[in-house]
């Protein structure tokens, strides 16, 4: 079990690992250039947290407040792999569904439009052909809205040939967790997910009465930041709710996940709520060919793997939130960094340099770690 932190005043940070002076350096200076408003960073290996940081600003706007390592972010879409894809693969556990069978087999409406023959397998790891996104040119709002467009939604190329990261795979694998559950995917996570593994701190449409804890993002209509509410346009829409994005949590929860997923897939006891044999599944090749290579719901190896940096091997895997969130984890090593900012906040804007923060990061560490050189 890892042992949980008090939470940090202000600005410090906890230096529980000196070796990690260089990740510290990296994330302080990000914050001092304004590159982010604040940031928490964990680095683990096994069940034991080695090192976590806290540094900057929770809110900058309309005043300030100091970052804690309590403080609750927006996910994003990391909604996707931690919450989406495993509740897909508890249903494959029990023999409700198959990998490769069409989406339209248990969505029929998902047939129009030439989408009869997209498989799960191919929305999980973005061979499907859809759309990044649905279209959000014109108003609309609902879950109904959302599942008529998803169920809608036109192939922009040939399906199981090219990797296209899309938002509307991740929608229809949650209404398709809705559909074979028959409850709100919110309830869904909470019951089959987040509470079995322990996950006390996470879930969708936070309470207000959590606000104060909570990293604002973006300026809304109002011009006032989002605080609590779904920074995700498509899951705004949809009340909050969604398959790829929604979920809020904290690094306590997090590196609880990323412990908890380890341990399992590498056998060892552990409260994760699949099978060793399925997260290894998850977290191995899915998608077609050896270019930009797909797990289920998790990143191994495309233009979006920079979280893995120059040392951590193909192999390991991790996901990003638009927000400013990362969790990439190194099955060989039992390795993982959590990295939790609301880099959106006030503004979003220079998107380039949490890319680069990530990628630094995940190096910096690997060295401290002292893990082999990735070849």
């Amino acid at each position: 079990m890892i042992p949980l932190p008090l939470a940090l005043p202000g600005c410090a940070k906890e230096t529980s690992d000196t070796r990690f002076t260089k990740v510290d350096h990296l994330l302080s200076e990000a914050v001092a250039r304004h590159e982010i408003p604040g940031v928490v960073a964990a680095i683990g290996q096994g069940d034991i947290v080695l090192h976590r940081a806290v540094f900057g600003q929770r809110a900058l706007v309309p005043a300030t407040e100091p970052m804690t390592w309590d403080t609750r972010f927006d996910m994003a879409s990391l909604t996707k792999a931690t919450v989406t894809a495993p509740a897909i693969m508890q249903f494959w556990e029990q023999g409700r569904l198959e990998l490769d069978d069409p989406v339209s087999h248990y969505l029929p409406e998902f047939a129009q439009n030439g989408k009869q023959a997209i498989t799960i397998r191919q929305l999980l790891t973005h061979y499907s052909g859809l759309a990044p996104d649905l279209d959000l040119s014109t108003p609309w709002s609902g879950k109904e809205e959302a599942f008529r467009r998803a169920m809608a939604a036109v192939p922009t190329g040939p399906t199981g040939v090219h990797f296209v990261y899309s938002d509307i795979n991740f929608i229809v694998l949650g209404l398709l967790v809705e559909h074979l559950s028959d409850l709100p995917l919110n309830i869904y996570a909470e019951r089959h997910i987040l509470t079995p593994i322990g996950m006390k701190h996470s879930g969708f449409l936070p309470s207000p009465l959590l606000r104060p804890i909570i990293a604002p993002t973006q300026y809304d209509d109002a011009h006032v930041p989002l605080r609590g509410v779904v920074h995700d346009p498509t899951a705004h829409r949809m009340g909050g709710v969604a398959g790829h994005a929604g979920l809020f949590s904290d690094a306590d929860d997090m590196t609880l996940y990323a412990a908890s997923f380890l341990d399992r897939r590498a056998g060892r006891s552990s409260l994760y709520p699949l099978r060793t044999e399925t997260v290894r599944l998850m977290t191995s090749p899915q998608s077609p060919g050896t270019s930009d290579v797909r797990g289920l719901g998790w990143d191994i190896a495309t233009h979006y793997s920079t979280p893995r940096g120059d040392i951590f091997p193909v192999g390991s895997f991790g996901h990003t939130g638009y927000t400013g969130t990362s969790l990439w984890m190194d099955p060989d090593s039992a390795a993982f960094i959590l990295i939790l900012t609301n880099r959106v906040h006030p503004l979003d804007a220079n998107g380039k340099a949490i890319v680069r923060l990530r990628h630094d990061v995940a190096t910096a560490a690997a060295l401290a770690l002292n893990l082999p050189q990735a070849r």
